[in-house]
C-alpha cells in the first residue's frame, strides 16, 4: 500500500489486489507444463502456449508456464499482457474467454490468439491459458492471393499488442488513455485527466508496481492530485 495514500486518507482509491492467497501449486504448474508442451508439439514451433497465474503475489511475474516463447519473445517470469492485467483487476469474476482474436508482437509478428480462463471451484478466474499462433506468413500469402481473387476491401480490426515487460505495458496503457481522451496528457483539462485516470484504472494499470509515480509524471500532477482524481473517477462509475 502506498504510504502517501494512507496518510492522506485516500487508501480506498487504490485498486485492491484481491489479496491473492492461493497461487498455483507445484502440482498444478506441472500439469499445465505438460498440457502446454503437448499443445506445442501438436501445433508446432509457431504455436506459443502460455499460462498466467492470476493469484500470484508478484503481478510483474505472472507467466508460470510457457512453450515456444520465441513467438512473442517472452519467457518464464515475464509479466502480464493487456488482457491478463485487466483480469487481475478487482471485479472481473464475470470475464469471458476470448477466442480467437488478433495480436501483434513488438517485432511485427501477427498472431491468432485465444485466451481461456482457468477457474477455481467458485468460478473465480485464477489463471489464464493463452494460445498464440504466428500467422504472419499465412497472412502474407492470403494478401497475395487476395490480390488475384479479391473484389474489394473488407473490415479490419487492429491487433492488440503483446508486450514483453511490465514497463512497456504501462507505457502502452498511457498512450491508450491519450487516444481515449483525444489529446496529449500535457493538454488535458482536470476533467479530462480524471477521465484518463479512470480509463487506466479500469484497464488495471495501477496494479503495476510504481504506476502511480509514473502517472503523476505523465500527467504533471502531484501524488495528492492523482489519488484525488482517481477517487473522483471511481465515484463517477460507482466503483469502490
Amino acid at each position: 500500500m502506498d504510504l502517501f495514500a494512507v496518510k492522506c486518507g485516500l487508501w480506498q482509491s487504490v485498486p485492491k489486489l484481491i489479496f491473492r492467497k492461493a497461487p498455483m501449486t507445484p502440482a498444478q504448474i506441472e500439469f499445465y507444463k505438460r498440457l502446454a508442451h503437448g499443445l506445442a508439439l501438436q501445433f508446432g514451433p509457431n504455436c506459443e502456449v502460455v499460462v498466467h497465474d492470476l493469484e500470484t503475489e508478484d503481478v510483474d511475474r505472472s507467466i508460470v508456464v510457457i512453450e515456444n516463447g520465441h513467438v512473442s519473445g517472452r519467457k518464464l517470469g515475464d509479466g502480464p499482457s493487456h488482457i491478463v492485467l485487466e483480469s487481475m483487476h478487482e471485479g472481473t469474476a464475470d470475464v469471458h474467454d476470448r477466442e480467437p482474436y488478433l495480436t501483434k508482437t513488438a517485432d511485427g509478428k501477427l498472431l491468432k490468439s485465444s485466451t481461456i480462463f482457468i477457474r477455481n471451484d467458485e468460478g473465480k478466474p485464477v489463471g489464464i491459458l493463452g494460445i498464440n499462433f504466428d500467422i504472419t506468413l499465412m497472412k502474407a500469402f492470403e494478401r497475395s492471393l487476395d490480390a488475384f481473387t479479391g473484389t474489394g476491401g473488407t473490415g479490419y480490426t487492429e491487433p492488440e499488442p503483446i508486450t514483453k515487460n511490465i514497463g512497456d505495458l504501462l507505457e502502452d496503457l498511457l498512450h491508450e488513455c491519450e487516444q481515449f481522451v483525444g489529446k496529449p496528457a500535457a493538454l488535458m483539462t482536470k476533467d479530462e485527466r480524471i477521465r484518463a485516470i479512470g480509463y487506466l484504472d479500469r484497464r488495471g494499470a495501477f496494479l503495476i508496481s510504481k504506476s502511480s509515480e509514473r502517472a503523476c509524471e505523465f500527467f504533471g500532477i502531484s501524488k495528492y492530485s492523482f489519488y484525488s482524481y482517481l477517487n473522483e473517477a471511481k465515484a463517477a462509475t460507482g466503483d469502490k
